[in-house]
């Protein structure tokens, strides 16, 4: 079977370094910072649209159960309409013995 480990490489890129411990010139630092910077606006912008994206969907969800809420209460509001009209006819109507 082969050897599934990855081989060191002596390239000397893609390493962490410690900018305080190198001796590094301004330019450098400089370079690095900027290259910093852009990851940062990279990332910001991805957390951006993430965020917006859940905040509309947590306020559409919001609205849908305040909507509903406001649509329950009103078909309760037409049954105690109808439960009282029918109490007005019965206390209308004739009465007999089974009333």
């Amino acid at each position: 079977m082969a050897d599934k480990t990855p081989k060191e490489s002596k390239a000397p890129f893609a390493t962490r370094i410690d900018p305080t411990k190198e001796g590094l010139s301004k330019e450098q630092i400089h370079f690095i910072r900027q290259v910093e910077l852009e990851q940062w606006k990279k990332k910001t912008q991805k957390l951006r649209t993430r965020n917006a994206v859940t905040g509309l969907a947590i306020g559409a969800i919001v609205l849908g159960i305040y909507g509903y809420t406001f649509y329950s209460v009103s078909q309760e509001r037409i049954m105690d309409e109808i439960d009282e009209e029918a109490k007005r006819a019965r206390m209308q109507g004739p009465k007999t013995g089974a009333n």
